[in-house]
């Protein structure tokens, strides 16, 4: 499997001027910071998924300090589970969203992820919540989705659209796959918006998740690249015009924490 380290992250912080964003269609060409050819990136990401599969709560825990899970209800609070709805959770893993959507209601979830070892984990802990129906498992590339058009009624993606090589892609998808007037959710780390918070964090991501990475699950790199892949992830409102160009309308986004997250949301026209 290809090696998903990347070189050393200097000992400061990446100065948000230098590390914000990546222009459109073009995220497609990093991995974190390091250029990468476009045909080599999900290998790459998904060698860092296989590494963080089984502590994947934890790595969120360490990189929000537990405040996703907070976000994660927001989210779902926006998605408003009905038991007539079909929900797809694309990189979707181990199961935080598909779980909250049937714990509130909610009728039908498919979870997408690239990723088999994520996946591995979410069907275990839905046989450990006891879960048995309701809920589908599939490996697939959110850029080429094995789903059927105009067949879900929301669609949602946390934490995940930063990975995918071609974002723009992975929207067009979405878009396919949900019915007429159906609903587009993307939770995501994002930048922040607050001055002094913005150095708090550049320096917790640079310079300390790293190192607990390394002290916690034995993985430096992978975490060094999930803090890079922040950074080069769209301003929220660049994503905002990027989500309406690939055909969806009423697009919204709602910053969490100070923008530390945020939410996308739209519908599908």
């Amino acid at each position: 499997m290809t090696d998903p380290r990347t070189p050393s992250a200097p000992s400061q912080p990446a100065a948000p001027a230098q590390a914000t964003g990546v222009s459109a269609g073009a995220e497609g060409n990093w991995f974190g910071y390091r250029p990468v050819d476009p045909d080599a990136k999900s290998g790459l990401v998904r060698a860092v998924f296989d590494s963080v599969a089984g502590r994947y709560d934890l790595m969120n825990d360490l990189m929000s300090g537990g405040i996703h899970r907070l976000w994660k209800d927001t989210l779902m609070e926006m998605v408003a589970p009905r038991a007539d709805m079909t929900l797809l959770d694309v990189a979707g893993g181990t199961g935080d969203i598909a779980f909250r959507f049937l714990e509130r209601g909610g009728g039908r979830a498919v979870v997408c992820d690239i990723t088999e070892s994520m996946v591995r984990v979410g069907r275990d802990r839905s046989y450990d919540r006891n879960l048995l129906t309701g809920v589908n498992w599939t490996v697939g590339d959110a850029e080429r989705l094995p789903i059927a058009s105009r067949s879900v009624d929301a669609y949602t993606i946390a934490f995940g659209l930063r990975n995918v090589t071609r974002i723009d892609a992975a929207l067009s998808e979405a878009r396919r796959v949900l019915k007429p007037g159906g609903k587009f959710f993307c939770l995501e780390f994002s930048h922040v918006v607050l001055p002094v918070l913005r150095e708090i964090y550049d320096v917790y991501s640079f310079q300390v998740l790293p190192r607990l990475g390394r002290m916690v699950a034995g993985d430096e790199d992978s975490y060094r690249y999930l803090a890079e892949s922040i950074r080069r992830f769209p301003e929220q409102q660049a994503m905002v015009k990027r989500i309406e160009a690939a055909g969806f309308g009423a697009v919204r986004v709602r910053n969490l924490t100070g923008g530390i997250a945020a939410i996308h949301s739209g519908w599908r026209i």
